[in-house]
């Protein structure tokens, strides 16, 4: 068996050419005199005609949908009225001599036929389990073959790119030490050494880091990476991240060279020519604007601050909360939203944390409904509420109630219909180095322990952590974290000052990170580098819902594999010789 050409890939150029296809029976129709075949392959479809002096004929009449043939006959062009400008083979087809069956198929679950010829595909109203359990059939789909396409096109373009900057692709262990890095580690116990435990990596950090100390200079890896944690529409117990490391770098270098990246990603890979350089919003502003350290850019409906529109008032559920230190923020609506859609938008408000959701109207008439009777309607209007808009406004902590207004932002945007299209990347920096944990009563990494301060900063480590900015930075693609990254603490004395305020003991650390601490002993370079959670940046370039439609082989929603049945219980022998014991 020799296959000439893709199915997709005959046209105009091969007519009055034989050819040998290799497929699935997408379709067959029997129109009593002629027997038409659309075979499909990964590139397309070409349709195949068998007439009844042919030899394939009585074959030809046992096909069914899904069947592995092989064809063999000659290609020409279709009559003018039966061309279909739909396919990239629409002008020609096959004229069968042979037909050998390969395989025979049972009837798919769920019909994979459909989207090849450019119809609704029931597939998609499928129950996902379903189609995660029969994956290798889901994969038929054209949609999704084109997803595994980009997704190879992707990493290709990222190591075309790298390789020319003179990045070296460096292979890091599965099978490593357990260190604290934010999530849970997924243990591998060790049948060699009984009651020892390797982890999967939660990311290659400690190790690019020392390949950095090794002199690498310049790394990267497509990494498969492991968290045991909840799951979420863009999270997976194991995924797939571009991991890179540079040294002697600063941030400006790193953005840099991933907005490069990024524009040649995108300007090969879709056709769009994306603009540089990226903006740059630092953390606090982003929060204040957009209630969100990961903002969509795409459309306005910025937060405001709001305490003037209440200074004096008589509503003392606001005054109070000023009065305790907390803030009054709002957003105003471009239209009079109704009772019912209000009270959706306060639903939100109430699910991240606020007490409530207060609001008024602005009509020709002065300030109406909600809170109206509170406010003063010439105030609303130098505040920027404008006839026929609605204000909604929270009041609690700061942090409460930007978050809240961040979350209803967004959906006021779905509520209105509010046009998001576009590419919209931007980096969030200056992130706070720290964060307080108040169930721990102690200060923890917001990323993670080896992300270096500002230099202007690091007196305040003692008396004000809270106001120690970190060298790190998130880069945002239309309201999703795609990547993240810093600049290292490459000094083994700020490292251990590090681990002292967040209440690591010296003992502890050396237990924990003492090979990592003696590589940093022996000159370490400054260096920084970022990861893209390269699921997710598929996901957005594909327009898909999930990062499961871009993974080929994913967990379902509670962490399960529908395909194999993964996770499953294992044989005792298995557990005694790991030293094991189940406790129900």
């Amino acid at each position: 068996m020799k296959r000439t050409h893709y199915c997709g890939a005959v046209n105009e150029d091969h007519v009055g050419k034989a050819v040998i296809l290799q497929g699935w029976v997408n379709r067959r129709r029997d129109l009593g005199g002629l027997i038409f075949l659309d075979l499909r392959d990964r590139e397309g479809l070409v349709q195949v005609v068998v007439d009844p002096e042919s030899p394939a004929f009585a074959t030809a009449e046992r096909l069914r949908g899904e069947y592995v043939v092989e064809v063999e006959g000659d290609v020409r062009l279709r009559p003018a009225e039966q061309v279909n400008p739909e396919l990239a083979s629409g002008k020609i087809e096959v004229v069968a001599r042979r037909i050998e069956v390969l395989n025979e198929a049972l009837t798919p679950p769920f019909p994979v036929d459909a989207s090849w010829r450019g119809e609704d595909d029931p597939a998609e109203r499928v129950n996902e389990d379903l189609r995660l359990k029969y994956r290798y059939l889901d994969l038929r789909r054209q949609k999704m073959l084109a997803r595994l396409k980009l997704r190879h096109q992707v990493e290709h373009l990222i190591w075309r790119f790298l390789s020319d900057e003179g990045f070296l692709q460096v292979e890091t262990p599965f099978l490593t030490r357990s260190t604290p890095e934010g999530a849970r580690d997924f243990l591998v116990p060790s049948r060699l050494e009984p009651g020892k435990f390797y982890a999967l990596p939660q990311s290659p950090q400690l190790f690019k880091q020392m390949l950095m100390v090794a002199g690498v200079d310049r790394y990267f890896q497509i990494a498969r990476c492991f968290r045991d944690e909840d799951l979420r529409a863009d999270r997976q117990p194991d995924f797939t991240q571009l991991d890179m490391e540079m040294s002697f770098v600063s941030q400006e270098d790193v953005w840099e060279i991933n907005e490069r990246l990024v524009q040649y990603v995108f300007r090969e890979a879709l056709g769009v020519e994306l603009a540089l350089p990226f903006p740059r919003l630092p953390y606090q502003e982003a929060l204040e604007r957009y209630g969100s350290d990961k903002p969509d850019t795409r459309f306005g409906l910025e937060i405001r601050p709001a305490e003037d529109v209440f200074a004096g008032s008589d509503f003392r559920a606001f005054a109070g909360v000023v009065e305790d230190g907390g803030v009054v923020r709002g957003l105003v609506a471009p239209a009079e939203l109704s009772r019912k859609q209000i009270a959706g938008l306060e639903e939100v408000a109430k699910r991240y944390g606020a007490k409530g959701l207060a609001w008024v109207k602005l009509t020709s008439d002065g300030a109406s409904g909600g809170i109206a009777k509170f406010l003063e309607a010439e105030r609303l209007r130098a505040w920027g509420l404008a006839p026929g808009q609605t204000a909604l406004f929270v009041a609690d902590d700061r942090q409460v109630a930007l978050e809240a207004l961040g979350q209803v932002r967004l959906a006021l945007a779905e509520l209105l219909g509010i046009e998001r299209t576009g590419w919209n990347f931007l980096w969030v920096v200056d992130f706070p180095l720290l964060e307080w944990d108040s169930d721990l009563e102690l200060w923890t990494y917001m990323h993670h322990p080896f992300t270096s301060p500002y230099e202007e900063d690091l007196p305040l480590l003692d008396r004000d952590p809270a106001s120690v900015r970190a060298k790190a930075y998130d880069l945002v693609l239309n309201g999703t974290e795609v990547g993240g990254g810093s600049i290292r603490i490459h000094r083994m004395e700020l490292q251990e000052k590090m681990f002292a305020v967040l209440g690591i003991p010296k003992q502890e650390a050396e237990e924990k990170f003492g090979f990592f601490l003696e590589a940093l002993r022996y000159g370490a370079p400054p260096h920084g580098g970022i990861a893209w959670g390269l699921d997710r940046f598929l996901a957005l370039m594909s327009g898909a819902e999930s990062i499961r439609e871009v993974i080929p082989f994913p967990k379902n929603q509670s962490g399960r594999d529908p395909l194999t049945g993964a996770p499953a219980p294992v044989a005792p022998e298995q557990l005694a010789e790991l030293h094991l014991k189940i406790v129900e």
